[in-house]
């Protein structure tokens, strides 16, 4: 698959960490017995998988970086931290949290989320993750990362939908930064796609002169850690699989097979003298 090839090319085979949302079960198993990726990374998915939608959240580690790979898998921890008597529309397999120590000894507590259409599980989940390591004080002083399709809009609608501007105004409240600063550029879209005739939701369908109008075009992708562990050394997005993105263009297309584009980021330490990166 196209995807397989992108992780595998030069531009994302050095990364240290990659959460991916949306994952089949096939595809956690093509990747492990290709032999790059299996030799680089422990690709980890969660322990109780979707195998009905299918849909699960991955997080891959490099074995260079993260020599004993996962620890711990803590989902159950933060599931069992939302709030009492709200209900929260996560599906089994969206949320995948584990523990994990870098070859310098630094534990950290690392995420992959996948929002529901309208983004209303977004805070609560990160409110719960934020939770669930204050809670436990084996987890106090574990780095969070947390990547994430929040499935944010630029124009949200009231009590409907996500709102990205709120969003950030509440990773902020957690002590959390995110590849996009503190405050998000609600026009920094992520996702530019619209649904056509030809399939079964004939309700998201719309033409293609109205595609920009009609279609998703949002800042839904976030890359969320702590703001006092670390800053961002560099970004880019890439909806091409070539380290490119190109604005106003719809995809998925024969060569991106996915409708949320990469994010990528470099993270600095704060507190390294050396400034390592990940």
């Amino acid at each position: 698959p196209r995807t397989l090839e992108i992780l595998e090319s030069s531009i994302y085979i050095g990364s240290d960490i990659i959460t991916l949302q949306e994952v089949s079960g096939s595809f956690i198993d093509q990747a492990k017995n290709r032999p790059s990726l299996d030799k680089t990374f422990h690709i980890i998915g969660p322990e109780n998988m979707d195998s009905v939608r299918d849909q699960n959240s991955v997080i891959f580690l490099r074995k260079e970086t993260f020599p004993d790979g996962a620890s711990a898998e803590i989902t159950s921890l933060v599931e069992s931290s939302f709030e009492q008597g709200v209900t929260v529309p996560v599906a089994k397999g969206d949320i995948l949290a584990i523990t994990a120590t870098d070859r310098d000894g630094v534990p950290f507590v690392i995420a992959s989320f996948h929002g529901d259409t309208n983004g209303l599980a977004t805070k609560p989940v990160l409110t719960a993750t934020m939770k669930a390591i204050s809670s436990e004080t084996n987890l106090a002083n574990h780095k969070l990362i947390f990547g994430l399709d929040a499935n944010t809009y630029e124009k949200a609608k009231p009590g409907k939908q996500q709102d990205v501007m709120d969003f950030g105004k509440h990773y902020v409240s957690h002590g959390l930064s995110s590849c996009w600063g503190d405050v998000p550029d609600p026009q920094n879209y992520t996702t530019y796609n619209s649904r056509t005739y030809l399939q079964p939701q004939l309700n998201k369908a719309c033409k293609k002169s109205d595609k920009r109008s009609n279609g998703d075009v949002n800042p839904k992708d976030f890359i969320l850690f702590g703001k006092d562990d670390f800053e961002v050394d560099s970004l880019w997005k890439d909806n091409t699989g070539d380290k490119v993105y190109l604005e106003d263009t719809a995809f998925p297309t024969l060569s991106f097979p996915s409708d949320h584009g990469i994010l990528a980021t470099v993270l600095v330490a704060k507190s390294s003298a050396t400034g390592d990166e990940l």
